[in-house]
């Protein structure tokens, strides 16, 4: 390799990030995997249950006799209950999807970026932010 060649590698390449931030940003990662996870709870606890307890009828006669009809008119004649359930669980597979991208590819740069951001915002504002407890303190 010619030094033309790895001069343009050594630009290319991205410049080397501090170990402590990326320590951070990825601390930062795992605190709102754990916030969406607890948000999902939160809604299945709350909403779900709402939804299904008005949905208990319905739900008795789709165990007795399952045919897609009965689907529908639950959709038809229930609206508020059957969304309820639909916003759990597209939450639900949000989180998952969102997780699942994190563990498969990785974090993107834009993604990255803003992470480090974030970070920085944390550590400016200091011990008075919620998450700096979680992110930016260093436990011996």
């Amino acid at each position: 390799m010619n030094s033309e060649n790895s001069k343009s590698l050594a630009d290319n390449a991205e410049s080397p990030v501090d170990p402590l931030l990326e320590r951070q940003v990825q601390r930062l990662i795992e605190v709102q995997t754990y916030l969406r996870w607890m948000f999902d709870a939160f809604l299945w606890l709350t909403v779900g249950t709402a939804s299904i307890w008005a949905l208990r009828s319905d739900i008795e006669l789709w165990i007795a006799a399952f045919t897609w009809v009965a689907v529908r008119m639950t959709l038809i004649y229930n609206r508020i209950p059957m969304m309820g359930i639909g916003l759990c669980v597209a939450m639900t597979m949000a989180t998952l999807v969102w997780q699942s991208s994190i563990i498969l590819f990785g974090v993107s740069p834009s993604e990255k970026r803003s992470l480090i951001n974030q970070v920085k915002k944390i550590q400016a504002t200091g011990t008075k932010h919620l998450l700096w407890r979680w992110v930016c303190e260093e436990k011996i």
